[in-house]
């Protein structure tokens, strides 16, 4: 401990911690915040990879836990043994073709999973839990939930995503996650309790599931494989480096007011078309390679995060450029296709 300096102990539940996101912020978290506990609940689903966390397994302030949030006794469990005071939601069914496919799964995991997280919080953090209607919590207390810049919809040629704009999902996955913020929002009108929502543009970087567009093109070309490009691919889309999202939470953590919603955008306007081209030359590939096939249901054209409340707010700001974001992504999946060889073949799933 540094002298004169009291460092403060939080216990974080990570939900969703073994997958792309989570596992990136886990690590960050435990880098950055050496005297924090991440509990990290994973249901391992299809996305949840432990091998993701190999790196900080035998960390001592880092514990896993394989759990389903919709398992409402378990949470429970969680929040009586575990002295949470910190949850950050990043649980989710996040794909939006599989969401065409299976609603179901989405609705249940995203909105009736974040209400039965919110059920645990509100009730093992009242200050008084013999009056239901108090509003009154333990100090130190937070609720981050991880959501999209999806839940807004579609964007014309110009403009950009801001909070206070309406939500218009229009896939079942983002229906799913617009439905778990509103929940979100809810539980802090209603009850008090002390929440945030970050939506976020499209992520990238190490670690990511490869039915995503930039690993998947990236696998596809290491394979010589077929690339599907989405209609004319002129979907535009706002990039932002993994390890920059994970900062921008960690910001709103510690900074963020009760009750507010940040957008974390990477100021990286790009259509699919271009990111594909720009792998495929990045790995002397050929163009032939690409294969326009039709466009999915309801496929939103253009998202664009205006990012201005959690900069001038909070401080925060992207660090990573694509240019530099991309080079690196690359290099990582050239450098660990035996993690993907492990995705395609099933084993990762077999080891959770």
């Amino acid at each position: 401990m540094l002298k004169g300096k009291v460092l403060t102990m939080k216990f974080i539940l990570v939900t969703g911690g073994a997958g792309f996101i989570g596992s990136n912020f886990v690590k960050t978290m435990l880098y950055k915040h050496p005297n924090y506990k991440i509990i990290n609940v994973d249901a391992l689903t299809y996305a949840g990879n432990p091998e993701n966390l190999q790196a900080i397994s035998d960390n001592h302030n880092y514990s896993f836990i394989k759990a389903d949030i919709r398992d409402r006794q378990r949470m429970d469990e969680l929040f009586l043994t575990c002295n949470i005071d910190t949850v950050v939601n990043f649980a989710a069914e996040s794909h939006v073709d599989r969401s065409i496919e299976e609603p179901e799964v989405f609705l249940t995991t995203n909105v009736i999973g974040t209400q039965v997280l919110l059920d645990a919080a509100k009730k093992h953090w009242k200050m008084n839990p013999s009056d239901k209607y108090s509003k009154e919590y333990k100090p130190g207390v937070k609720f981050i939930q991880v959501s999209t810049d999806e839940v807004y919809g579609a964007l014309g040629e110009t403009g950009m995503f801001v909070e206070t704009m309406p939500l218009m999902p229009n896939s079942p996955y983002s229906a799913s996650k617009a439905s778990a913020d509103l929940i979100v929002r809810a539980y802090h009108e209603t009850f008090g309790i002390p929440v945030n929502i970050t939506r976020c543009s499209n992520n990238y970087g190490p670690y990511q599931f490869p039915e995503k567009l930039i690993p998947l093109m990236i696998n596809n070309c290491l394979k010589e494989k077929e690339l599907p490009v989405y209609g004319d691919g002129m979907q535009v889309r706002d990039w932002l480096h993994v390890s920059d999202h994970c900062t921008a939470i960690d910001a709103v953590l510690h900074k963020g007011k009760d009750g507010e919603v940040y957008n974390i955008g990477g100021n990286n306007e790009k259509t699919n078309i271009e990111i594909v081209k720009l792998i495929v030359n990045t790995l002397g590939k050929s163009e032939d390679l690409i294969k326009n096939v039709k466009d999915r249901p309801g496929h939103d054209r253009r998202y664009a995060i205006d990012n201005t409340k959690i900069t001038t707010q909070l401080g925060w700001e992207p660090a990573y450029t694509f240019e530099q974001g991309i080079k690196e992504t690359i290099a990582w999946y050239i450098e660990n296709t035996e993690w993907l060889e492990s995705i395609a073949s099933g084993d990762y799933a077999r080891e959770g």
